[in-house]
């Protein structure tokens, strides 16, 4: 079944996640992050839901946990005059 020129995928979890899978894991994909994983799958399939799904897939994948850029400030040291509290 076709909608707006791509293929509808019914609500089937494994092939959904094959389908992730395919346009993420493979050596092509090489692990892009979630939005282009969403304009890969959707050029060819939709289902409702599938930016939702593609990203907890993405935020799933151990892969991409690995080498994602982390935007937070790393710890800094402590200043001598710092106390640490104890429970």
């Amino acid at each position: 079944m076709l909608k707006e020129g791509r293929v509808y995928v019914l609500k089937d979890e494994k092939l959904r996640v094959e389908i992730i899978w395919l346009h993420h894991n493979t050596p092509i994909a090489g692990h892009e992050e979630q939005w282009k994983i969403v304009e890969l799958v959707t050029r060819n399939y939709w289902w409702p839901g599938v930016t939702k799904e593609v990203k907890r897939y993405v935020e799933g994948c151990d892969q991409c946990q690995r080498i994602k850029n982390r935007v937070e400030m790393p710890a800094g040291k402590l200043r001598p005059n710092q106390v640490l509290e104890r429970p």
